[in-house]
């Protein structure tokens, strides 16, 4: 979540007449994250997320989002809902942007998320997986290997004003992942986006997922290399073998892995930290200054990257037999 776009007091309240939403008490920017604009709204009739979809989310993927959000639902999997306007539709338009309402989810997300937090994800990641089949629409993952390229082709010339060498080391990155990247693996509907400020807590109890604005049909393994780059490794960089068993085991009590999904972690985990790396490095070197936007720092994802290329096999992340 982030803030590229600002609002007005009388263009917001001209687009909440679209809806059943009672008065518009208080509204405010929502800084944390990079890929949309967010507000937290305070209403008559409650709490409410307003979303504008900055250029990054194409318009043509909007009904997949919104869809996925309520076929999950529907199978009971705790997510935000996007509300209905008076006509129906479920998109409306806001300062030139795309723009729709979604239902307030209770809970935080943990500063300090810890093993049994970790198994939680787990056991919620699959479940969402399972939810998912059947959902009717469908949508490649733009930032799997051919996403990874383009995207490093707008940030290579610069690379090395973050660190030296970055340049050669990345290209190298690319090139084996391309040459190894495994085929045939279980695939469906992903989040592909779950960090832990993608994921609501009351007390020690996960209270739902959201913002689905990455979600795609992809190896459902790779989600799962996701969430332990995004939970497992510790603030100084070292991996935590007690989360990832935990979040590993989660994951297995509701939806068992293959032995192909197995053996294809450790290289699934090196991509997906290579995903997060370009990704923020292009933010790095591109948002703009005065953006309400917390920028993330890309060599973060650059130290678990090198990590993934020392593991030998599936138990080095907790796995066990």
């Amino acid at each position: 979540m982030a803030v590229y776009t600002d609002i007005t007091e009388t263009d917001l309240k001209a687009f909440l007449a679209e809806y059943d939403t009672g008065d518009l008490l208080s509204y405010k920017g929502i800084a944390e994250g990079v890929e949309n604009s967010n507000f937290l709204l305070h209403t008559t009739k409650g709490p409410l997320i307003l979303t504008l979809y900055e250029k990054r989310v194409e318009k043509n993927d909007l009904p997949f989002f919104l869809g996925l959000m309520h076929h999950l639902a529907d199978r009971g999997l705790n997510c935000p809902l996007p509300l209905p306007r008076h006509d129906g539709q479920l998109l409306g338009e806001l300062s030139g942007r795309p723009a729709a309402l979604i239902s307030f989810l209770e809970g935080m997300w943990l500063r300090k998320p810890e093993a049994r937090h970790c198994r939680e994800v787990g056991i919620a990641l699959a479940k969402m997986h399972v939810a998912g089949e059947g959902f009717p629409l469908t949508r490649p993952n733009a930032l799997s290997l051919d996403g990874w390229k383009s995207l490093w082709a707008k940030s290579r010339d610069r690379a090395d004003e973050v660190e030296q060498g970055l340049e050669e080391e990345i290209g190298a990155e690319i090139a084996f992942l391309a040459a190894k990247w495994p085929r045939d693996l279980p695939a469906g509907v992903i989040h592909a986006d779950l960090f832990p400020d993608n994921v609501f807590f009351l007390g020690d109890d996960l209270s739902g997922l959201i913002d689905f604005y990455f979600a795609c049909n992809d190896f459902l393994v790779y989600d799962l290399s996701i969430c332990i780059n995004a939970w497992c490794f510790e603030k100084d960089g070292a991996y935590n073998i007690t989360k990832g068993m935990a979040m590993i085991e989660g994951y297995q009590s509701v939806r068992p892995l293959s032995e192909a999904e197995v053996t294809a972690l450790p290289i699934l985990s090196r991509g997906s930290a290579l995903r997060f790396f370009l990704t923020r490095l292009y933010d790095w070197l591109t948002t703009p200054a005065g953006a309400l936007v917390v920028k993330k720092d890309p060599l973060e994802y650059l130290r678990k990257l090198r990590f993934h290329r020392q593991i030998a096999s599936s138990a080095e992340y907790g796995l066990t037999s």
